[in-house]
């Protein structure tokens, strides 16, 4: 099921922003209102323990007046303590009803009815004068009664707030539990989201670097196809017009290899005809210098042939147009056949070649192997300085053959070593020879040996001050099978 997204990657980002900042938005505003209500709640408790205090205060104080003016009375039976005692009375009675919402919300009613009652029923007995001392005695002892009923609303009273604040303490704690628990809620969820987002939006920027990384090394072969927001969709179909550009562009640069090099090839056999007919005396016997200079013809001639067959070996690797033609051969001789056609070069540097080759069979396409043993032998006879010695090792095990040259050269620096099977890429050593190199000799020696399924790599080792190459090429038959006797 496909659920609908933003089209552009600024939509995405900003939905994924949104989606991630709403729960805690949501959260924040749920702490907001029930921090509100508790302060509220809050307010009112502090405000109705406010009054109950002064209402307490002020009803004790009033009841006292009361009682000594009605002590005073009882005494002198003055007409002017009967006047404040009326009018205390009034005062007592206006505080009640000051205090009845308060007094309600507690449900202490009655208790507030029966002070009153108290009250009126104290001062309508001191009023009376024709009531005897022990009347007055009795009205005057109701006020200990009513001071003990002003106590139980005070603690009415004071039970109500503690009830409030108890109350408010629960209200607080729940609100606690409750952010935690959203906290506690909120992480992973938030984390789902981020990483939900970052793959949605990491996927496709993911497809357009592998799709540059295969740019980047020739990879034209397989279509550019972004999925993802509408602008990076756009920025893969770019790639993908990249793509075929470069595909053209080497299409034409190998058909512009394959030509050219069929166009030398011709001049190159006449040449080279011309030369052998030289030594073989059709001609003419040739006198020693004559037969050198003829020699260095012939030498160079062999030197141009294989840049050609490299140029024409690597234009077809490069078409994928080639197939392996697998047979069994001798590997010994395949090595001193190659060695013998780099002879002159040899003699003319003075460099010893060095075979340790075994006697074995192997299995490959021989002249791809060919091309493999006479580039890396021409490669270094190039860096071997005069006199040097040049190494070359053949062994089989169990489900492989192992090759091997090594040289006496100056070696390949550390900075260039990853790039020598790069093909035209020439180091910064001098080569020698009269030929000047391509630079895709290990190039093709690379093709060739991954058409192979093997692996060809440059070995940092103390045995060769020069350069130490080894390949493996995969067997499938058991090496004893392979084995030759030693005169076979």
């Amino acid at each position: 099921m496909n659920f609908p997204r933003p089209r552009s990657l600024n939509g995405l980002i900003l939905v994924g922003f949104g989606l991630v900042a709403l729960p805690l938005l949501i959260a924040v505003i749920w702490a907001l209102v029930n921090l509100d209500r508790v302060a509220e709640q809050s307010e009112q408790l502090v405000f109705t323990g406010a009054i109950a205090a002064e209402s307490n205060r002020r009803i004790n104080e009033q009841l006292s007046s009361l009682e000594r003016v009605a002590r005073q009375y009882q005494v002198l039976k003055n007409p002017d303590s009967l006047q404040l005692m009326t009018q205390d009375l009034q005062s007592f009675e206006a505080l009640l009803r000051d205090m009845a919402p308060l007094v309600a919300e507690v449900g202490a009613i009655e208790l507030a009815t029966s002070l009153g009652v108290e009250a009126h029923k104290i001062i309508g007995a001191l009023s009376n004068t024709a009531a005897s001392d022990e009347e007055l005695i009795a009205a005057i002892a109701l006020f200990a009664p009513m001071r003990q009923r002003i106590t139980s609303l005070t603690d009415a009273l004071t039970a109500h707030v503690d009830t409030k604040l108890s109350a408010l303490q629960e209200t607080a704690r729940n609100a606690q539990r409750v952010s935690a628990w959203q906290v506690a809620a909120l992480v992973p969820g938030t984390f789902i989201l981020v990483v939900i987002f970052t793959l949605l939006v990491a996927r496709p920027i993911r497809q357009i670097d592998q799709a540059i990384g295969l740019l980047g090394e020739s990879g034209f072969s397989k279509p550019i196809k972004i999925k993802g927001p509408t602008d990076l969709q756009r920025l893969g179909r770019q790639l993908e017009w990249l793509r075929l550009r470069l595909l053209e562009l080497a299409q034409e640069k190998n058909k512009f290899l394959r030509h050219m090099s069929h166009e030398l090839k011709t001049p190159l056999a006449n040449i080279r005809e011309g030369t052998e007919l030289l030594l073989d005396g059709s001609v003419g016997e040739l006198d020693n210098p004559q037969r050198e200079v003829t020699d260095i013809l012939r030498m160079n001639g062999l030197k141009l042939q294989q840049l050609i067959e490299n140029l024409l070996s690597f234009s077809a690797w490069q078409a994928k147009s080639e197939i392996l033609t697998l047979t069994d051969f001798e590997m010994r001789k395949q090595v001193i056949s190659v060695a013998k056609a780099q002879r002159l070069a040899l003699k003319a540097a003075n460099i010893q070649l060095k075979l340790e080759v075994d006697d074995i069979i192997v299995n490959a396409d021989q002249d791809k192997i060919r091309i493999v043993l006479d580039n890396l032998l021409s490669n270094a006879i190039k860096f071997t300085p005069r006199g040097g010695l040049i190494t070359i090792r053949a062994s089989r095990t169990r489900r492989s053959f192992v090759l091997e040259f090594g040289d006496s050269g100056p070696g390949i620096p550390d900075d260039e070593s990853p790039r020598i099977f790069e093909a035209f890429f020439q180091g910064s050593r001098e080569q020698g020879g009269q030929v000047g190199g391509t630079g895709i000799g290990l190039s093709v020696v690379l093709e060739c040996i991954q058409a192979h399924d093997g692996s060809v790599e440059l070995i940092d080792s103390d045995e060769f001050p020069g350069a130490h190459f080894r390949i493996h090429i995969p067997q499938e038959r058991d090496a004893g099978q392979t084995k030759l006797a030693a005169h076979g």
